[in-house]
């Protein structure tokens, strides 16, 4: 399972130009689900993200997490994470889950994710989705586990 974090001062998605979820400061979070994904592992990742230590303490070090500060999070459904791009010019798809894994998933990391933290908001699985963002730094991180 990938977890593409980027630390932000505000985002959203839509959907048809309707905003189905929307966050302040926090986390946007791209979740790539792979075919021998399972939930320890979407359990695993979720820990890591609300503990991952990417917002700035008072000496400006990168020491606090996402749930030290309260923060939102938004979780996308990214389905093109797992591409493999290693030869070539265009990506092969054989190594990310099928729909089906792929939107239990991801419908179980959020419905964990809600549970764990406060303030939590998710995209659409399958859908075509236009994902807005400031990025704060930039400060982008992959995590895979």
């Amino acid at each position: 399972m990938i977890g593409l974090l980027q630390r932000v001062t505000q985002a959203s998605v839509s959907v048809n130009q309707a905003i189905v979820g929307q966050i302040n400061t926090g986390l946007l979070v791209l979740l790539g689900v792979e075919k021998t994904d399972t939930t320890a592992q979407a359990d695993r990742l979720l820990e890591r993200l609300l503990t991952y230590r990417v917002f700035a303490d008072a000496d400006g070090k990168m020491n606090i997490s996402l749930r030290d500060i309260n923060g939102g999070l938004l979780i996308v459904p990214q389905f093109t994470l797992p591409a493999d791009t290693r030869k070539g010019t265009r990506p092969s798809f054989s190594t990310a889950a099928p729909p089906v894994l792929g939107s239990e998933l991801f419908h179980y990391f959020c419905q964990q994710a809600q549970q764990q933290h406060p303030t939590v908001a998710c995209g659409v699985f399958g859908a075509d989705m236009q994902v807005a963002l400031i990025n704060d730094g930039p400060v982008t991180f992959w995590l895979q586990v």
